[in-house]
């Protein structure tokens, strides 16, 4: 994929509006589900200004386009929820983690069928802006579904996990940023199927998409 001015740009407007929404969907679950701790904290709003965080949204995704990479994403600082308080235990857990890679799963469905609705000519900005929204909504939906603490699939997970694998994801989780540096660095050496799934993915949401 070339990187040019306008792929950048782009991608900073579409990933701002994608997090937003993701983010603002947890809090609206977990408030939903009885903790209200994001909502105090602002974070249900599609403000981008309340979800930005400096590595996850501006550098990791800037890094990659910059690299090159055929997959594009990114994330928000993460929203704060008090697991202890949400209705239906773990299972609350489980919801709140999975409404957000649903979400963006959502956009870039909506974004597929407005694309083959407006066949855009390659090339164009308007093609770009749908290209840019569903790979990058569909590297967020993976990336977001792994189960790796502190990744959004992680909760749902934890409540399927016995007890001894809960133990090991909760040290994982403790380990806080170092434990996603360690996931990217992994995903980046054998991420491959992964990397073959996303691909998959797109082309059968929009086929014959030029990435």
């Amino acid at each position: 994929m070339s990187v040019n001015l306008q792929d950048v740009i782009i991608l900073f407007a579409v990933l701002l509006l994608s997090m937003s929404v993701h983010e603002m969907m947890h809090a609206f679950a977990s408030n939903w589900l009885g903790d209200d701790t994001a909502r105090l904290q602002g974070r249900l709003t599609l403000n981008p200004l309340a979800h930005i965080d400096p590595f996850l949204t501006v550098a990791l995704p800037l890094i990659l386009l910059l690299s090159g990479s055929r997959f594009l994403f990114g994330a928000a600082k993460p929203v704060q929820v008090n697991f202890s308080r949400l209705r239906h235990g773990e299972f609350g857990g489980a919801i709140v983690g999975a409404v957000g890679p649903l979400t963006n799963l959502v956009i870039a469905c909506v974004a597929a069928i407005l694309f083959k609705s407006l066949a855009p000519l390659p090339g164009t900005t308007l093609y770009d802006v749908f290209r840019l929204t569903i790979e990058l909504n569909v590297g967020l939906f993976i990336f977001n579904s792994i189960p790796w603490p502190p990744l959004d699939g992680s909760r749902v997970l934890y409540a399927f996990a016995p007890r001894g694998l809960q133990e090991v994801m909760e040290g994982i989780e403790r380990s806080g940023l170092m434990s996603l540096v360690i996931f990217i660095f992994l995903f980046y050496q054998f991420g491959g199927p992964i990397q073959a799934l996303m691909g998959k993915l797109v082309q059968a949401l929009a086929p014959g998409l030029i990435t």
